[in-house]
C-alpha cells in the first residue's frame, strides 16, 4: 500500500514488447501511482489542421452535394481560418459519384491568401487531370495490404506504392508538391492486422521520392492510442527528416484519443472533417473522420494553437449538419463550446 501522505517518488517503466508485435514502447516517466507524466507542457505549441470534409467527408455521403454547396463548405472553413484542405479527388465518377465534379470544384476555388488546396489522385491519369487545374498539391495513396489495394485501386500494395512514387515525381515535374498517405496503416478490413514493419518499409520507399509529407491513415478506425504512438515513433525513426501527418476515423470512438497520442509522438499535422462526416466507400463500416470542431476544442483546451476559429468552425459544422438532415456525428455542434462565448473573459473564467 502506498502512503498517501508521502511524496510520490519517480521511477521509469519500460515494456519489452509492444502490443501485437509493435516495437517496444519507449521509456515513459511515471510516478508510484502509475500515472504517466504527460501534461500539457509536453504538447507542441501549434498543430496544422488539414480539413478533409469536402473530399473524404462527402465521398461517403448519400446526400448529393452540388458544386455550389461544396464551394460553400470550403468557403466556410476558409473563413474559420483553415489554410490547407482537401478540395476534391480525381477518381472515376462511377467509383465515387460524389467527386464527379472535380474540375468544376477546382475551377471555383477562391484565391484565398495562404491557402493550399489538395486534390486526391490515385494514378497518373488522375494526376494529369489535377495538373490541368490550379490545385497546388496532389495527394497520392499507398495501400498497406493487397486485399484493400485491390478493392480500392485495383492494384496490389506494392503496385500502389510504385504508383504513389510516380505521382510524386510527376507533381514535381509539374511544379506542384505532393504528399503520400499510407492507408489502412493500423489495420485492413479484409486481412486484419497490418505488420508495423510493413508500414515502415512503405514509408522508407516513398520517402526516397521526396514527398512534402507522409500521412499515416487509420482508414477503418481500428487504431488505439498505444499502437498510434508506437507506429508514429517507428516511422519517425525510419524517416527522421520527413514530416508526418495523421488521419483518423472515429469508427470505434478512439479518434480523438488517437489524435492526442499522435501529437505526443511528434505528429505536427492532423486531418479532420467538418461535423465528423466521411468514410471510405471501399472499406466496410468505415465511418466518419474525427470532427474538426471536436479536435479544435480538444487542442485549444490544451493550449495548442491551430490558427482556426472554433466558434466559426462550429457554425460551419451546424450548417453542414443541416444540409445533411441533422446527421453530422460531431459532438461539439450539439453540446456547444466551453466556456460559452458570453462568459469568456469574465472573472469567473479568468483563472487558469
Amino acid at each position: 500500500m502506498l502512503d498517501s501522505g508521502a511524496p510520490l517518488r519517480q521511477f521509469f517503466v519500460y515494456t519489452t514488447m509492444g502490443p501485437a508485435g509493435l516495437p517496444p514502447f519507449r521509456w515513459r516517466r511515471r510516478n508510484e501511482a502509475g500515472n504517466s507524466e504527460m501534461g500539457a507542457a509536453n504538447l507542441p505549441s501549434t498543430i496544422e489542421i488539414v480539413e478533409v470534409g469536402a473530399r473524404d467527408g462527402l465521398q461517403n455521403e448519400s446526400v448529393a452535394f452540388s458544386t455550389e454547396k461544396k464551394l460553400s463548405l470550403i468557403g466556410r472553413v476558409l473563413d474559420a481560418g483553415v489554410r490547407r484542405l482537401e478540395a476534391t479527388s480525381f477518381v472515376h465518377p462511377k467509383r465515387v459519384p460524389q467527386m464527379a465534379d472535380a474540375e468544376d470544384v477546382a475551377a471555383g476555388l477562391p484565391d484565398a491568401f495562404g491557402a493550399v488546396f489538395i486534390g486526391l489522385v490515385l494514378n497518373l491519369r488522375g494526376a494529369e487531370r489535377a495538373a490541368a487545374t490550379k490545385l497546388q498539391e496532389f495527394g497520392a495513396v499507398a495501400l498497406a495490404s493487397d486485399a484493400f489495394g485491390q478493392k480500392n485501386q485495383g492494384q496490389t500494395s506494392a503496385e500502389t506504392v510504385e504508383e504513389a512514387i510516380r505521382i510524386v515525381r510527376f507533381a514535381h515535374a509539374e511544379g506542384r508538391r505532393a504528399n503520400v498517405t499510407i492507408s489502412a496503416a493500423w489495420g485492413c478490413p479484409f486481412e486484419g492486422e497490418v505488420a508495423p514493419s510493413r508500414i515502415v518499409d512503405i514509408a522508407k520507399r516513398v520517402a526516397d521520392a521526396g514527398p512534402h509529407e507522409i500521412a499515416l491513415a487509420d482508414t477503418i478506425g481500428v487504431a488505439d492510442p498505444w499502437r498510434v504512438e508506437a507506429l508514429v515513433c517507428a516511422v519517425r525513426d525510419a524517416v527522421p527528416d520527413m514530416p508526418i501527418r495523421a488521419h483518423f476515423h472515429n469508427t470505434r470512438n478512439t479518434g480523438l484519443a488517437n489524435a492526442y497520442a499522435a501529437v505526443k509522438a511528434g505528429v505536427a499535422t492532423l486531418d479532420a472533417s467538418l461535423g465528423g462526416i466521411g468514410g471510405c466507400p471501399f472499406a466496410p463500416a468505415a465511418t466518419g473522420n474525427i470532427p474538426t470542431e471536436d479536435l479544435l476544442y480538444q487542442l485549444h483546451r490544451g493550449g495548442v494553437e491551430t490558427g482556426v476559429d472554433l466558434e466559426k468552425t462550429v457554425d460551419a459544422a451546424a450548417w453542414l449538419s443541416g444540409e445533411l438532415g441533422g446527421r453530422a456525428p460531431g459532438m461539439v455542434i450539439r453540446a456547444g463550446v466551453f466556456p460559452p462565448p458570453a462568459q469568456k473573459g469574465s472573472a469567473k473564467h479568468e483563472a487558469a
